[in-house]
């Protein structure tokens, strides 16, 4: 039968075989081949997805995350060098750092649209609200906001991560401006001593 190479060179470039290696692949794919490509992206989508999904917790970002992966093996398949380690964990480690470049903007933006919207609050909310920003970390806000009550949860949410003006919040939640003020001064207290930030 001979090597995957071989079956693969055989076949005039057309990639058949679930015994060619991922490295094989990506040689092949920096020269352009299609199939090659269509089965690399077969063999390894779903882990692709998976560890994407693991680091950002959201589905849709994954699948992003994923496509640009993808699209970056397409171009870049000429640079993998067998001598520094696996295709296998080239890829991942691709995927793994583009994750987590995309968590840390998630998490920047995030804070910069809660800094913002700090300043619509009365001065005393402020502090707090800064306190919580200064030590934000998604996963432990995200723990946090699940301690407060659904109204107090639902009214910072479509604050901060919203992007909404407490007027807004307020029309959405047919609330009066003074109520949503108060839900939200209240859930920002909840959420330092959740964060154990200091009074």
């Amino acid at each position: 039968m001979g090597s995957p190479e071989a079956q693969v060179s055989s076949l005039g470039g057309s990639v058949v075989s679930e015994d060619v290696t991922p490295e094989f692949l990506l040689e092949r794919v920096s020269g352009g081949d299609r199939p090659a490509f269509t089965q690399l992206y077969e063999r390894f989508s779903a882990r692709v997805f998976g560890l994407a999904n693991r680091i950002l917790r959201d589905p849709s970002q994954a699948e992003e995350v994923a496509q640009e992966i993808f699209l970056e093996i397409w171009r870049r398949a000429a640079r993998f060098d067998r001598a520094r380690g696996s295709a296998t964990s080239w890829i991942m480690t691709l995927t793994h750092g583009r994750s987590v470049d995309r968590v840390r903007q998630s998490q920047a933006s995030r804070v910069r649209d809660l800094r913002s919207s700090v300043d619509n609050f009365d001065r005393d909310v402020d502090s707090v609200a800064d306190s919580v920003v200064d030590q934000a970390d998604a996963v432990e806000v995200r723990e946090c906001l699940d301690t407060l009550t659904p109204l107090q949860r639902e009214s910072i949410t479509l604050a901060y991560f919203g992007g909404h003006t407490q007027r807004e919040v307020g029309e959405m939640l047919g609330a009066a401006l003074p109520t949503i003020k108060t839900r939200m001064r209240d859930g920002l207290i909840r959420l330092r001593d959740c964060m154990g930030v200091p009074a």
